[in-house]
């Protein structure tokens, strides 16, 4: 029997050219340089035997637990052993990959190329003739994101510049006279996208779909010796949504689609500064769907501010279904009505003036009443 350590070692390298391994392994099928012919016609790509995968020790190889299956395309050079050594040449162990800087578009027609073609469907069109990997030539592997050339910038860096959202409103409440005091208004816009990846220091994963992560690391140096961070996490969805930490610790959140949250117990915010929100559509807040007692809805506003309702063009309206309205107020009690002002009591009225009353009417007063009592 003839297996590694017994028999000649013998090294290969070859290209990828099918990963949908049918036992589900992640193996993958190589065509090796100097052992198979890149002529189809004599080995097809499914004549291939299947080579294992070596794994990195973050990979268990056991039971699902680490990273599965391997992330290696049709069209990745890869290097590795035959652990039947050299007389059968059937069991391959691809120990790694071998990126670097083609110099031709794949031809899937071929061997030694990835065998999938950019257009499946339509026979006379150029992308029919070319494979997908690699997606491009004369530049390296290596991620645009990683290499940040300014020339050849990410699809999805320029996608992101472009999606920026600008000059964001927040309310602006009309003052009125001196007993209504706002806040101060203003716009705000998405921060700037702080992407200044200097290569070897910005860490990119991206997925075929387009899914991406970052971890940067890059630093600069000025000319006067100063070093400038520009530390940044960044993770993309294919949509566009996403998030990322910057240089400064800012966390923006980008949602292209809905946002969903769900939480089985407490949530708490707690912000230190400022708290702006801008919304399109409608709002709604519902408190106790349960019915359970005592489950009030609480807001309290500290010293020196104020509470600002403000309905540009529309109706505000407050109804207690069953309970009573209250009003406690510690000073004055002011109320200006552009229009007229209607009061529908179906109970009793009490009022009690520890003062003086003084009613001021333009035009007449009318008081009805089965029976009218003047200082009874």
């Amino acid at each position: 029997m003839a297996f590694l350590g017994i028999s000649e070692f013998k090294w290969f390298v070859g290209v990828v050219e099918d990963r949908h391994d049918p036992e589900k392994l992640g193996r993958l099928r190589v065509r090796c340089l100097g052992i198979h012919t890149g002529d189809k016609t004599k080995i097809a790509t499914a004549d291939l035997p299947w080579a294992s995968v070596s794994l990195p020790t973050t990979a268990s190889g056991i039971s699902g637990l680490g990273q599965s299956p391997s992330f290696i395309v049709e069209g990745s050079w890869v290097w590795g052993y035959f652990r039947d050594g050299n007389d059968l040449l059937q069991e391959l162990v691809v120990i790694g990959t071998l990126p670097g800087r083609p110099s031709e578009l794949g031809n899937p027609d071929k061997g030694f190329y990835d065998p999938n073609r950019r257009d499946p469907i339509n026979e006379d069109k150029p992308d029919y003739k070319i494979s997908v990997y690699p997606k491009e030539m004369a530049e390296p592997d290596t991620n645009r994101l990683a290499v940040n050339n300014p020339d050849k910038e990410h699809s999805t860096l320029t996608a992101r510049k472009a999606a920026r959202e600008l000059n964001i409103p927040t309310a602006d409440f009309d003052e009125v006279g001196s007993n209504i005091k706002a806040s101060d208004t203003d716009n705000w816009s998405q921060p700037d996208i702080s992407y200044k990846a200097v290569y070897p220091y910005n860490h990119v994963f991206e997925s075929e779909s387009g899914h991406i992560r970052e971890y940067d690391d890059s630093f600069t140096i000025d000319e006067d010796g100063i070093r400038h961070n520009h530390y940044r996490i960044h993770e993309r969805h294919t949509s566009g949504t996403s998030y990322e930490i910057d240089t400064a610790g800012n966390r923006i959140d980008l949602n292209t689609a809905s946002y969903f949250n769900i939480t089985n117990a407490d949530n708490k915010h707690y912000i230190k500064g400022n708290s702006d929100i801008t919304i399109d559509g409608r709002h709604k807040v519902y408190i106790n769907k349960s019915g359970t007692e005592d489950n009030n809805y609480d807001i309290q506003v500290g010293p020196n501010a104020n509470v600002n309702i403000q309905v540009d063009n529309g109706n505000l309206n407050v109804v207690t279904k069953t309970g009573q309205f209250n009003f406690d107020v510690g000073s004055d009690f002011n109320c200006n009505v552009a229009g007229n002002y209607n009061l529908n009591v179906q109970g009793n009225e009490t009022k009690t003036v520890e003062g003086t009353t003084v009613h001021n009417t333009t035009g007449s007063t009318t008081i009805r009443g089965s029976t009218i009592d003047l200082n009874p």
